[in-house]
């Protein structure tokens, strides 16, 4: 018989709220089986497992969930995996390319925020001498 999770099992493993499981369960990115009374029990299998942490990975990366859904899908079918792969480095490339300007962004933010500071402690001082 082959290993199946319930959404608590999944929950607790990667320290998510079942509110987020299934939110990812209304995305697409995971197809739990149903059982019990009317179906209201979520049976994941490994696959739903492997999804979840690929999902995971892919929003720790800064993708989005369609992204991430986009690229867990193409792996799902039994197609090449070159274009997979250059699909994949596409996504990748755009991203890091986004992150580097919020870098350069930030970068620039926090020179401003030096020259600020140091004209502050300038004036500070002045105030100070002034006083004195």
């Amino acid at each position: 018989m082959a290993t199946t999770y319930s959404i608590s099992d999944l929950a607790r493993e990667f320290d998510l709220t079942t509110r987020a499981i299934r939110f990812y369960e209304d995305m697409g990115l995971l197809q739990p089986e149903r059982s019990g009374p009317g179906g209201r029990n979520r049976v994941y299998s490994p696959r739903d497992r492997t999804r979840l942490k690929l999902t995971l990975r892919a929003k720790r990366l800064g993708l989005s969930l369609t992204e991430a859904k986009d690229l867990i899908d193409m792996y799902d079918s039994p197609r090449d995996t070159g274009p997979q792969l250059q699909k994949f480095l596409l996504v990748l490339s755009a991203h890091k390319r986004q992150l580097e300007a919020q870098m350069a962004e930030i970068q620039a933010n926090l020179d401003e925020v030096k020259v600020h500071e140091k004209e502050a402690r300038a004036l500070l001082a002045k105030t100070k001498g002034a006083k004195a």
